[in-house]
């Protein structure tokens, strides 16, 4: 099992209508692509706000195809047209990690 943190760059102008996109879009058309959110959160850093969660997969190759059909579908490619037209960019910098345990992690579950 590995796991990937994302973590999105927010703006407090369209907080409010990102996470209504993440919660009543996003989250459903990614299971719907196989995805495993583990936990999501709000932070802050450095002065901005972001928006931080954590995704588990069983391998890379799993991974790398969810992200591929995700990203080209068609229901997710319209939101994000219509909200971005409606709210202007949502998210600015995106930082995107693989995070791979240690031989001394206490075990996930």
């Amino acid at each position: 099992m590995i796991h990937q943190l994302r973590i999105y760059e927010i703006f407090e102008r369209n907080k409010a209508a990102f996470h209504a996109r993440f919660r009543d879009h996003a989250v459903r058309i990614m299971a719907r692509h196989g995805f495993h959110i583990v936990a999501m959160w709000e932070t802050a850093s450095a002065g901005r706000t972001e928006f931080a969660y954590i995704l588990a997969w069983p391998d890379i190759e799993t991974k790398t195809n969810a992200w591929a059909s995700f990203m080209a579908d068609p229901e997710w490619s319209e939101i994000k047209r219509v909200t971005r037209n409606e709210h202007g960019d949502m998210v600015g910098a995106i930082e995107d990690r693989m995070m791979n345990p240690t031989d001394y992690s206490p075990k996930l579950g």
